[in-house]
């Protein structure tokens, strides 16, 4: 298993658990910076690696009305903001190649949506800036699929790659989670990450947006870490009922603590 470097934290290997989490949007700076300090606060007291994730632009949202977030030039100073105010690396989603440029002079991590993790030309163009990429497995893939997506990566000599897994699609409007796919995954030599939020979400159920299954996150959240992975991506937010984005599918931040001590003593027992 190849160890990923992160600023001082270290992705993969024996004992690893990393926590990337963050609101799915940036709403506010305010809100934003606030959730990304109490969030440091949790992990630093149990000793969790953390990476502050939030979205500058959700570009492939279903319907035209919904809020994207605040778009690239505002959305970057506020992640760095973030950066300044805890100290934690940032990651975001790109989702063209002319945002690219731009956006890695502040993401420590540049993370694929799931959605366009077969776009060959913005796989490459991210691989070509020598971050750190997280590919998030498409809710359409096989876990072997995602073997080609990794080879373009390191076609651009780039390989430092994290995984990451976020449901399966399953019907209409659906996702479950294929814990088998974390280990399938690691078999390619980079760190699988679980996505605990995403993997509950019920995509278009609500019409036009997307519904989800909070309930069930802690649950697949414990599972996955007790399969085996060496992180968890959980969208996590202040009131998750009055989220611009992805509320249905996102945990309370008061609910984050109870959960990660959950987790790692799964970790330390295996």
């Amino acid at each position: 298993m190849r160890q990923i470097s992160v600023n001082k934290i270290k992705i993969g290997g024996p004992g690893s658990l990393v926590l990337i989490a963050g609101p799915c949007v940036i709403e506010s700076e305010r809100s934003c910076v606030e959730t990304a300090k109490r969030i440091k606060g949790i992990t630093s007291k149990l000793g969790i690696p953390f990476i502050f994730k939030s979205s500058y632009d959700k570009a492939n949202r279903l319907s035209i009305d919904s809020y994207r977030g605040p778009g690239l030039g505002w959305g970057l100073e506020t992640l760095y903001k973030v950066k300044k105010a805890t100290g934690a690396p940032v990651l975001s989603d790109v989702h063209c190649c002319e945002e690219i440029d731009e956006a890695k002079e502040v993401l420590d991590i540049i993370q694929i949506p799931a959605l366009l993790c077969r776009q060959t030309d913005l796989v490459i163009a991210a691989a070509q800036t020598g971050k750190v990429i997280n590919i998030k497995k498409g809710q359409f893939l096989a876990p072997r699929d995602i073997l080609p997506i990794i080879k373009k990566v390191e076609a651009a000599g780039n390989k430092k790659i994290i995984l990451t897994e976020r449901g399966y699609s399953f019907g209409y409007n659906n996702l479950v989670s294929d814990l088998r796919s974390l280990s399938i995954m690691r078999e390619f030599g980079y760190p699988v990450i679980y996505d605990g939020t995403h993997s509950v979400q019920l995509p278009g159920g609500q019409g036009s947006s997307s519904g989800g299954q909070r309930e069930f996150v802690a649950g697949l959240s414990r599972a996955a870490v007790a399969f085996g992975c060496d992180g968890l991506f959980l969208e996590v937010h202040l009131d998750p009922d009055k989220a611009l984005c992805d509320g249905p599918n996102m945990i309370n931040l008061k609910d984050l603590e109870k959960l990660l001590k959950q987790v790692k003593k799964i970790k330390a027992a295996i």
